[in-house]
């Protein structure tokens, strides 16, 4: 049986849309271009070549790639680092895209004359910030893990309020009512009962992955978790994005951290990694198949506003909340702020959402042209010039002795690693006593020594060797991570009475004054 010819030209589409991916990683590579820009750039010159069904189509990225993308970076935050954050992260991807969405709405209405529900649907998507191009900059760049897990956190919650808000407004147009305590209650509504329809099917998917010891199995279980957690929010009318987000991390965080072999953890986190990249390129790809150069000129004027908009958006939240921050946490560093605010670059869900506007609405295509134009020029320009802004920074400075530190670390960590995954054969009986006796002793050799080196690394005294801020801070990272662990043994025992009000509450307050005292990691 011949296959029809829609799935032939579609076989045909995706066969060069990935042979035209492979040659922009390779181009981007020797020429120092961003790949995700190199991408965009490479679907305007095939355009043509493409099959003619061929385009970001809403649905295809709302209910496919948007659940993917959050959950493979919901399985790869750990919780402990996102909750040493969370205030920043909470601020910014809360009242920070709230802000500045109205920012935008409010420059977009008295500049371009558009009406209010435009208006604040164009603030919406152009709030919305994606981390692809800005963590593929700190692939290259080092920078501090506090600064990278705010800009990951960020996107993360920040994908849940968008798709929240667009469909909130979309709602105040279809009913032609809106109030703002009404809006609030609703906002409320659908975030509480997308956390709880998240919590209850990760916590079930947990119960169900301990029960497979197949790796192919717990990859098929991870896409079902992924997709249907999206699907079942939506459906129960709250937000599937928040739930797909909580789902996630409930996934990475509690059930890959219980006793799992070591290639089933390798296999499954490898499938996401290379699920999240291949749905990058292809939406990074039809976004230049959807510009249309064109009317991209043709609507310039607009765009070069629209993009004044976003930043200034992003400029009025990003610095007045983050210098307000220090008042109750750790506050973050003014160079930080400067990288938050130059990495405010758009993406997907920006492209996604505007095709996804109702046909009747007065003003649609010039919303889409908009915020096309927007997100292409953010693409090529932001994007491509964010390393140079983050070298000028000078963030994080590698010195050879924080190198010689994290090489100690690594031979320590891979070696207790692989000691681990000793006893999980020998008591498989995969290995006799003898040779598990013998390949034991043999990385406890590089344990000891890693632990010695470490252990006279640490115990010099400044005066011994050039101690660099980024050493202080690694070691800082260290105390952090034990202060934390203190501080959520003391909150267990106060919620389960095992101590007084008083005494928790004083050591807390401690452990606090202590964490504000450490530098940034």
């Amino acid at each position: 049986m011949q296959p029809s010819g829609s799935v032939a030209e579609l076989v045909i589409g995706l066969i060069i849309l990935l042979l035209v991916a492979t040659g922009v990683a390779l181009l981007s590579r020797r020429l120092r271009v961003s790949y995700v820009t190199g991408l965009v750039l490479a679907g305007l010159v095939f355009t043509e070549t493409l099959p003619r069904q061929f385009g970001l189509d809403p649905a295809l990225v709302l209910n496919l790639f948007l659940p993917i993308l959050i959950f493979e970076a919901g399985i790869n935050t750990d919780i402990s680092r996102l909750r040493s954050t969370f205030k920043a992260i909470a601020l910014l991807a809360g009242p920070g895209a709230m802000i500045s969405a109205a920012i935008i709405a409010i420059l977009l209405k008295f500049g371009l004359g558009l009406t209010w529900i435009p208006a604040l649907l164009a603030g919406v998507m152009l709030a919305n910030t994606d981390t692809v191009s800005v963590l593929a900059v700190f692939k290259e760049i080092p920078v501090p893990s506090r600064l990278s897990t705010i800009v990951e956190g960020e996107t993360l919650f920040n994908d849940a309020v968008a798709l929240v808000l667009f469909n909130l407004i979309l709602n105040a147009y279809s009913t032609g009512s809106f109030t703002v305590l009404g809006g609030l209650q609703e906002l409320v509504v659908v975030s509480v009962g997308g956390i709880v329809v998240g919590l209850i099917l990760g916590y079930l998917s947990v119960g169900l992955f301990n029960r497979l010891d197949d790796p192919l199995s717990s990859i098929l279980l991870t896409v079902a978790v992924a997709l249907g957690t999206f699907q079942a929010g939506q459906f129960l009318n709250v937000s599937g994005a928040v739930a797909v987000v909580v789902a996630g991390l409930i996934f990475g965080n509690v059930g890959l951290s219980r006793s799992i072999s070591a290639s089933s953890r390798i296999t499954l986190l490898s499938f996401w990694e290379y699920a999240g990249f291949g749905v990058n390129t292809f939406i990074f790809l039809l976004i230049g198949v959807e510009i249309n150069l064109k009317i991209f000129w043709q609507t310039l004027p607009g765009v070069l506003l629209a993009v004044l908009a976003f930043q200034a958006g992003r400029l009025l939240t990003v610095y007045p909340l983050l210098a307000i921050i220090k008042w109750f946490d750790r506050p973050v560093p003014l160079r930080w702020q400067h990288v938050l605010f130059f990495g405010n670059v758009k993406g997907s869900l920006s492209m996604a959402l505007p095709l996804s506007l109702p046909l009747a609405l007065a003003e649609r295509e010039q919303l889409i042209a908009l915020i096309f134009g927007a997100v292409f020029l953010s693409l090529v320009v932001q994007a491509t010039s964010l390393p140079w802004i983050v070298k000028r920074l000078r963030i994080k400075q590698f010195s050879s002795s924080l190198q010689q530190v994290e090489e100690l670390q690594a031979q320590l960590m891979t070696a207790k690693a692989a000691q681990d995954e000793l006893e999980t054969l020998l008591k498989g009986g995969v290995l006799p006593k003898a040779i598990y006796e013998e390949l034991r002793a043999a990385y406890q050799v590089r344990v000891a020594s890693a632990e010695k080196a470490l252990r006279d690394l640490y115990n010099r005294r400044p005066d011994q060797f050039a101690i660099t801020g980024s050493d202080h801070t690694k070691l800082d990272a260290i105390r952090r991570r034990l202060l934390l662990a203190e501080k959520g043994t003391l909150n267990e025992a106060l919620r389960k009475r095992i101590l007084s009000e008083e005494v928790a509450r004083y050591r807390l307050k401690a452990i606090d004054e202590q964490l504000l005292r450490l530098e940034d990691d």
